[in-house]
């Protein structure tokens, strides 16, 4: 509708204020995850790693890859909390039956290739459900289309 209001998540995650708050989130996971990572503080080494994350994010905001799809800060947290802990179930579950096939050559092992219409409507919940399967051992995703 031509001249109606944006609402004020449409108007917070686009122009401006979208862009810092994407490029600010992902300065602050990336040192978060060379900090995880490191396990060093001391103050040079807590200002090297904060440098490189500020580097990574600056060259990816000039390429314009910092965008809701390549980093979706609106996936809401009581989501993902549900998510992860049914993912590494389910890789889990797949890792130990492949693991018994590998090990039980008596096992039948029968190739499939299935084809089924996903409940995901946007393209980042189609491209997180094709990797949710590929990350299961034993599987793959072939194509993806909504």
């Amino acid at each position: 509708m031509p001249g109606a209001p944006l609402s004020f998540a449409a108007t917070f995650h686009s122009g401006v204020l979208g862009i810092m708050l994407h490029t600010l989130s992902a300065l602050f996971a990336l040192y978060a995850f060379w900090v995880l990572l490191s396990g060093f503080f001391t103050p040079f080494l807590l200002s090297a790693g904060l440098g490189c994350a500020l580097a990574v994010v600056l060259f990816a905001h000039r390429m314009d890859v910092i965008d809701d799809e390549g980093h979706p800060i609106h996936v809401g947290w009581r989501a993902l909390c549900s998510y992860w802990p049914w993912l590494l179930k389910e890789v889990v579950k797949s890792s130990w039956d492949v693991s018994r096939r590998i090990l039980d050559p008596r096992l039948p092992i029968s190739p499939v290739l299935v084809r089924f219409k996903p409940s995901q409507k946007t393209e980042l919940g189609l491209v997180i459900h094709a990797n949710s399967i590929t990350l299961t051992p034993g599987t793959i995703s072939v194509q993806v289309e909504p």
